[in-house]
């Protein structure tokens, strides 16, 4: 079991399943309502808690109603937030997810008014016991300083980093982990139309670091720091239902296979292995080793 510090967000996610994707000025019916919790980073610990580790939250939680269901679901898996920056004012970011069964895709509406995470609250967790931290690539001033700090305190520890969106300056903190995890999205942006383009790409701006790049349905490659590339198909369910928290599931299972020792072949298989188990189900329970 090891000891796993995810810092990044927590979002209280509202998700209608409608029959299909609703053109633009209609009015449909859901078929179902969830309010439950969701955030990249703390996707990824529900997944890590229940492949046997220890893991803590680092984000920010605002003393209001709609923090209930998200403090009431780490408790359910176990996740030590006490890490977190507390306010007494503010609202949770809330994802309002409209998820088609006919495709089992979703699309997202975002509304965040919560202040970032920052340096002064990192500061004050105790590095001592952990044995990985992964970031959610946001807030670029304040996750560079975090990663900085990080590099003083515990050089040994081995750090990941999550690159789903282009954001201005994110480029600043490939150098300053071991570990990269880019999206399909982020590929596209920077005008990639396959994940071994882009990762040969940022090798130069990472040359200590494993870069791994998910492509759904295409699998996933990472090209490693000495250069060799590799790859994995992806393991589609029989019945595809859920793709919500598929890539926040790959990255954890890919986080487990690291800590476990796997080579990469083994590792990025079972990680398209475990993630594709997610998208046959509905939300990220019981999404384990052996899903």
């Amino acid at each position: 079991m090891a000891r796993i510090l995810a810092v990044g967000i927590a979002t209280l996610d509202i998700i209608n399943r409608v029959d299909s994707y609703p053109p633009e000025d209609s009015e449909v019916r859901a078929l179902s309502q969830r309010r439950v919790r969701g955030g990249n980073a703390t996707n990824s610990l529900v997944v890590l808690s229940q492949l046997g580790h220890a893991c803590a939250w680092a984000g920010v939680l605002v003393d209001e109603p709609d923090a209930a269901p998200v403090r009431a679901d780490l408790d359910r898996y176990g996740i030590d937030y006490s890490a977190c920056r507390r306010l007494a004012t503010g609202k949770m970011p809330t994802s309002y997810i409209l998820h088609s069964q006919a495709t089992g895709s979703r699309s997202i509406v975002h509304y965040r008014d919560l202040p970032e995470y920052d340096l002064e609250s990192f500061r004050r967790i105790d590095l001592t016991p952990l044995d990985w931290v992964h970031f959610e690539g946001r807030n670029v001033e304040q996750t560079e300083a975090m990663l900085a700090y990080l590099r003083t305190q515990r050089p040994d520890l081995p750090v990941s980093l999550e690159i789903e969106k282009p954001r201005p300056g994110i480029e600043r903190l490939f150098p300053h982990a071991g570990l990269l995890l880019f999206s399909r999205d982020y590929a596209r942006a920077q005008g990639h139309g396959a994940a071994p383009a882009l990762l040969q790409a940022v090798a130069a701006q990472s040359p200590g670091s494993d870069r791994v790049c998910a492509w759904g349905e295409a699998g996933a490659w990472a090209l490693d720091r000495g250069g060799r590339l590799h790859h994995s198909p992806a393991v589609a369910p029989p019945q595809l239902v859920d793709t919500l928290g598929a890539g926040d599931t790959f990255n954890a299972a890919l986080i487990d296979a690291r800590l476990q020792g796997m080579d990469w072949p083994a590792g990025l298989v079972r990680a398209c292995r475990i993630a594709g188990a997610k998208c046959g189900r509905e939300g990220l329970h019981g999404v384990t080793a052996d899903a």
